[in-house]
């Protein structure tokens, strides 16, 4: 897997209020906005630029689009935001907060850019993904999305029966190797020190799974730069192609800070993630939170599922507010 190269054109943010803000361009941000758009709603997508999967030159395990380049599968997505009149601004959140309700009562939240460019809007949906964070281990990250993996659904199939070792972070790593199991007849978990109990070790002997005690040290590239295997503390080179690790799962939050939205952490030490009720619904009045930001399992197909179902209560929240508002109106013109 190679790095995908994205090229962004920017819509110029408008001044007036919008309907929706959405914060994150990826699959449940875009998705959330087409929703949105094509209820006619006023919707911004803020995009930051980064997205979780730009090293990986296809995107697998989503029906229809499987092969498709990530970068691919965003340029389409905003060209369908924009047909239905939304609007893309590239560019990172550096605030986001409440802001003074309209004069109707209606919420308002305000929005502020890295470039000092500022944004009001009537409701937040949150996509902004997550990051993955790799162990501290020297050489690993060069290779990631390339022939260092997390994802069996997302690479499996392209390692498949390659050498691969399963680099354990704690108790999920049994599981990946479980999993990776399946697609290669050659696995070594390497334990990193992690205590593995008499029922594990008997089932990684019985699917032929090799366990290697000794700790670490680096990862050992070939003279091309490819992976090649890892260095053990005790200096020993043990070859493998692919090396697989269960990251651990960080929601990103930056700029977020002012709307308070509650967060939870995953079993395990896994990772942490914001925290949301039924459709992306949190417990601030006006923000919605989608993707990979509340759930951080979801590949993109699920992500880009919830970026749509939050899109559709957020207007159907938008539609009540605007027939209380006529309605008001129409009570205080009568008195």
């Amino acid at each position: 897997m190679s790095a995908q190269t994205f090229h962004y054109e920017s819509d110029p943010l408008p001044a007036e209020t919008v309907d929706v803000a959405v914060i994150g361009g990826g699959p449940a941000g875009l998705n959330g906005a087409l929703m949105l758009a094509r209820s006619r709603r006023s919707v911004v997508v803020i995009d930051g630029g980064a997205p979780r999967n730009a090293p990986a030159t296809a995107m697998h395990g989503f029906i229809v689009l499987d092969g498709t380049p990530p970068a691919e599968i965003l340029q389409r997505g905003r060209r369908q935001v924009r047909e239905y009149g939304g609007r893309v601004v590239f560019g990172a959140a550096a605030a986001a907060e409440p802001a003074a309700p309209a004069a109707d009562g209606d919420l308002r939240f305000g929005l502020t850019l890295a470039d000092g460019r500022t944004l009001t809007a009537r409701r937040v949906l949150v996509a902004t993904g997550l990051r993955d964070v790799l162990p501290e281990v020297p050489g690993l990250a060069e290779h990631w999305g390339h022939s260092v993996v997390h994802c069996p659904y997302c690479h499996g199939w392209e390692v498949r029966d390659e050498p691969i070792g399963i680099l354990a972070i704690g108790p999920a790593s049994v599981h990946h190797a479980w999993l990776f199991r399946q697609l290669t007849d050659d696995l070594i978990y390497f334990s990193r020190g992690a205590d593995l109990d008499p029922e594990t070790r008997a089932r990684f002997a019985a699917r032929d799974i090799r366990v290697v005690e000794t700790d670490v040290k680096e990862v050992v590239n070939d003279d091309r730069g490819a992976l090649a295997g890892v260095r053990l503390t005790d200096g020993t080179v043990v070859e493998r192609r692919v090396l697989a690790v269960a990251t651990r799962l960080e929601a990103r939050t930056e700029g977020l800070e002012g709307l308070k939205l509650p967060t939870e952490d995953l079993p395990d030490g896994m990772g942490r993630c914001f925290a949301s009720g039924m459709a992306g619904a949190t417990e601030i009045p006006g923000v919605w939170v989608a993707g990979n930001a509340t759930d951080l399992m979801a590949q993109v197909g699920a992500a880009a599922a919830a970026g749509a179902l939050a899109g559709a209560h957020i207007n159907a929240a938008l539609a009540t507010a605007d027939a209380d508002a006529a309605l008001a109106t129409v009570r205080k013109a009568a008195d």
